[in-house]
């Protein structure tokens, strides 16, 4: 295999990968697709109901295998600048291409391109195979055919199971232009090209006029152009790069790239965005990869890397969560509890579709995380629309409500408890007090109370009384935190769990607790756990100082990434879900928010940058905080911000005049639009100008 090192945005190869599992996922927040393969997906198209909910299989048009009659050198190269897959095949006599991308700005586009070089100057003509393994056949959608539409075959149907009883079944319809075996550059022809559109959407009107809008593009030649320059646009507002590593550096750019496929376009009309599963929208068919449901995993892990650039995107999943209040309060209800209870495994109804009982009663930590992705939210971007315009107040409220009548009073030890729940350590259930259930827990009646005061909401008082008496266990002894009532310490833990109290909750404790904490959980954690945990570890190694230490833990993440395409796997054996989104969250944000020492507070943006020492330069750019974008470059003794002259994607009107406040120092610095200041390497915060705690609330 090769790969392109003079450009880490792009991975390219002379093979495939020999699992196709790790082919080169393509997506745009509301179409996903492993190139070659026969079937896709789409965002909120799920046939089956409750536990049996799962992405529904769509056949896809675009499954063509390019071959020439001499045999060639073949190279696959995914440009990730782009978003663009090309398959090349070279002989002495044609340099033949093939390029798929799902289209950043038109989501409901899916395109492949086929352009023909002549590469010796002959009088005959030259053909191109282009063999289809598409089928209008699925396990999941009854097909019909329509008539064609300008040219396209079209084709629709309904999946057959609803997810909820009673509620009508979502619809597809597919047009793409029909495709042929062959392609020809005729005698007289240096090269040649051809566009192959496929349009898919819900309604027989969306679809025929994405195929237009396509077709118009074509026309003007900007099918390809248009899709670059909304991919440029997003690395734009958020570009992740290092100096020293190249293994790293690219490892970086594959997370961000995943990670922003998942999410919808910046500029087009916003779609009813599905929320992001684990393996993303090109996988979650019947029984792979989580079936395409959303989790945790969206809220904790993947959310905070997309909220620190893009708040549009990150307000994308608020908007997810708030459709999906109905079924989050009929899951509390039917629990026996009163608020929202979402569920651990969703599609698009909210209710619960996880198809193992204990796993959906008891993950209950899945509301604090919900909370969290709010909480960041408004101290990214002071937006209240979310909360006074939207469903946000809702969220916050009922989730209160529910924790408090999903607590206990103990009278022996004056606490209320939390009892029968399964931690984020998924070897244990029906434990009582797990701490980091309990501590999110806390965390949610706190910021509940907190946005009541801010929109002078009376707050009742069990809210707050909840909060200040929630047992969070501790041992004074060992001087480090149990996992729940009863953890013997040394026992196995799956993965994360207890660590992430330090980040990111961010629980009060000592350096020493913090340490603890870490060493204790680091030597009983399954080496074959999912991808993310060795992330927090390195998070909390970092705030400890411990750079190295950090590192060596980061290095294991690189068993999930599985070449040559950067796609990663759950488990670092290659098992589990696939372009395993979560993974590269936790990997992100090791580096987002562990080198940088970024934490999000409710007052500042804090830094504490620490680098490993075989990281030279840290480079930052596009960090979204009160509508302004700032560019960040970190190196090991000396920082340089500068905050952009126009806030691109800023979530308020006017952004905020900010100013460093550095620690050590004491110095304030004004941040102007357009110039860049340096100062020593240091901690400080990132604040409005001559701002007081809380005065952004009067």
């Amino acid at each position: 295999m090769a790969s392109n090192f003079a450009d880490p945005y792009i991975f390219s190869s002379d093979t495939l990968p020999s699992d196709p599992r790790f082919l080169p996922p393509l997506a745009n927040g509301q179409l996903g697709w492993r190139v070659f393969e026969k079937i896709m997906h789409m965002g909120g198209v799920y046939n089956g109901e409750g536990g049996a909910c799962h992405r529904a299989d769509i056949p896809c048009p675009l499954a063509v295998w390019m071959s020439t009659e001499e045999e060639g050198k073949h190279t696959y190269s995914l440009d990730t600048h782009a978003g663009i897959f090309t398959h090349t095949i070279l002989t002495s006599y044609v340099e033949a291409s093939q390029l798929f991308y799902a289209h950043r700005q038109f989501p409901n586009l899916m395109v492949m391109e086929v352009l023909l070089q002549r590469q010796m100057t002959t009088e005959e003509p030259i053909t191109v195979m282009l063999d289809s393994s598409f089928t209008p056949h699925s396990d999941d959608i009854t097909f019909q055919t329509a008539p064609d539409y300008k040219g396209g075959r079209h084709i629709f149907g309904k999946t057959m199971f609803p997810e909820v009883p009673g509620v009508p079944c979502p619809s597809v319809h597919l047009i793409w232009s029909p495709l042929t075996s062959t392609v020809t550059l005729l005698p007289d022809q240096h090269q040649s090209h051809w566009s192959f559109l496929l349009a898919i959407a819900e309604s027989r009107e969306n679809a025929e006029s994405s195929f237009d809008t396509g077709l118009e593009l074509m026309e003007h030649g900007n099918l390809q152009s248009s899709h670059s320059k909304a991919w440029a646009e997003l690395w734009l507002g958020s570009r992740v790069e290092l100096e020293g590593l190249v293994h790293l550096n690219r490892a970086l750019i594959g997370c961000m790239f995943y990670l922003l496929s998942a999410f919808p376009s910046l500029s087009e009309t916003p779609i009813q965005f599905g929320g992001v599963s684990p393996g993303g929208l090109s996988n979650g068919g019947q029984g792979q990869d989580y079936w395409g449901h959303v989790f945790w995993d969206q809220d904790l892990w993947i959310y905070p890397n997309i909220a620190l650039f893009h708040p549009k995107l990150a307000r994308a999943v608020l908007d997810y969560r708030m459709r999906t209040l109905e079924g989050a309060k009929a899951n509390a209800q039917k629990q026996g509890y009163k608020g929202l209870k979402f569920p651990w495994e969703s599609a698009i109804s909210g209710y619960e579709v996880c198809a193992v009982n204990i796993y959906g009663q008891q993950e209950i930590h899945i509301n604090g995380a919900v909370i969290l992705a709010f909480q960041n939210y408004l101290y990214l971007t002071q937006d209240l629309a979310v909360f006074t315009e939207g469903y946000g107040s809702e969220v916050v409220w009922c989730i209160a409500d529910y924790w408090v009548s999903r607590v206990t009073w103990n009278p022996d030890d004056q606490q209320y408890h939390i009892k029968g729940v399964m931690p984020p350590d998924e070897y244990y259930y029906n434990v009582d007090n797990s701490v980091y259930t309990n501590s999110v827990a806390k965390y949610s009646l706190q910021f509940a109370v907190e946005l009541a005061n801010l929109l002078q909401h009376p707050a009742p008082s069990e809210w707050q009384e909840v909060a200040d008496k929630l047992k969070i266990p501790f041992d004074p002894e060992l001087k480090y935190h149990p996992e729940f009532d009863g953890y013997k310490r040394g026992s196995q833990v799956k993965q994360a769990d207890t660590v992430l109290l330090g980040y990111p909750l961010g629980l009060p404790m000592s350096r020493e607790v913090r340490q603890n904490d870490l060493e204790c959980y680091e030597s009983v954690t399954d080496p074959l756990g999912p991808a993310m945990t060795w992330s927090v570890f390195a998070v909390g190694w970092l705030e400890l100082g411990e750079a190295e230490k950090a590192q060596q833990l980061l290095q294991k993440c690189f068993k999930n990434i599985q070449g040559p395409f950067q796609v990663w796997s759950e488990s670092s054996d290659g098992s589990g879900a696939v372009n395993f989104l979560t993974g590269m969250g936790g990997f992100l944000q090791a580096v987002l928010f562990g080198y940088t020492g970024f934490r999000v507070q409710r007052d500042c943006l804090m830094f504490a940058p620490l680098l490993p020492d075989d990281v030279a330069v840290l480079s930052v750019k596009g960090v979204s905080y009160l509508g302004n974008k700032m560019d960040w470059l970190v190196k090991k003794q000396e920082i340089s911000v500068v905050v952009r002259k126009q806030a691109e994607d800023s979530g308020i009107d006017k952004p905020s005049p900010l100013e460093i406040v550095l620690t050590r120092s004491g110095n304030i610095i004004p941040l102007i639009p357009g110039q860049l200041v340096m100062f020593p390497k240091q901690p400080g915060k990132i604040q409005k100008q001559n701002s007081k705690s809380y005065c952004w609330f009067l």
